[in-house]
């Protein structure tokens, strides 16, 4: 009897341990299979970051920056964390949850202080002195992740563009802002709202057109600037006395 018992505890135990070196190798198989996946997606990924694109998505960031760069920075963020659009190494940061919760949380506060005539132009004021270097910074981790070179090219890039749509903005505010009536600010202000969006979309998906609207953007943009040069002169100068009395 008790070598029946002993046989059949061996055979158990042989039969385990078969039963889970199988499970093992099942294991290995399939953990092989999915990060052959993981990795051929990465790799699909990757391939979509040729230099037209980022070159496309550094100008992006910059240009869109000038008008709402928190919503910039939540949506692509939100659009890498999601998977919906590759991000480079050096724009992953915006993934991380608690980037996204504060830029998020900016974006929010941002969305109705942007409608109010007055608190417009303040929130447009203060705001001023982060967009550019933001947008900057910005363009510089999209293009910079390999070469310090491509890193100043994408900072000079998307700098002058968020400065160029930072001027626009504020001018047309300013002008705007010279209504009594508070329709006109918000619906520029939801035309921002959605031009921001576009501007990421059209660069992440159709680069070459997006160089084409840039440019032309642009020069749209220096010419309303200068059209409406007296407003922006006139918000500069509330600026400065703003400026220095707080320094006072």
């Amino acid at each position: 009897m008790d070598s029946i018992w002993t046989s059949l505890v061996e055979w158990l135990r042989g039969f385990g341990a078969q039963a889970g070196q199988q499970a093992a190798d099942v294991g290995v198989q399939l953990g092989g299979v999915v990060g052959a996946q993981v990795v051929e997606g990465a790799s699909a990924a990757a391939s979509q970051l040729d230099m037209p694109g980022l070159l496309a998505l550094a100008a992006a960031l910059g240009w869109a920056s000038g008008f709402r760069l928190y919503a910039v920075v939540f949506v692509v963020g939100l659009a890498g964390w999601i998977g919906w659009m590759p991000l480079p190494e050096g724009l992953q940061v915006l993934q991380h949850p608690a980037l996204l919760a504060t830029s998020g949380a900016l974006l929010f506060v941002e969305f109705f202080a942007d409608k109010i005539p007055g608190l417009d132009s303040l929130w447009d004021m203060v705001n001023s002195v982060i967009r550019i270097p933001a947008g900057a910074a910005l363009a510089a981790g999209a293009l910079g992740a390999d070469s310090g070179t491509m890193a100043i090219v994408g900072a000079l890039l998307g700098g002058s563009l968020a400065a160029t749509a930072q001027a626009a903005k504020t001018t047309t505010r300013a002008a705007i802002n010279t209504s009594p009536e508070p329709f006109s600010n918000v619906a520029m202000s939801l035309v921002e709202d959605g031009l921001v969006i576009g501007i990421v979309w059209l660069a992440a998906n159709e680069p070459l057109i997006f160089a084409g609207v840039a440019v032309v953007a642009v020069l749209l943009m220096w010419f309303v600037t200068w059209t409406l040069s007296r407003f922006l002169r006139a918000v500069l100068r509330r600026a400065q006395s703003l400026f220095s009395s707080a320094t006072a």
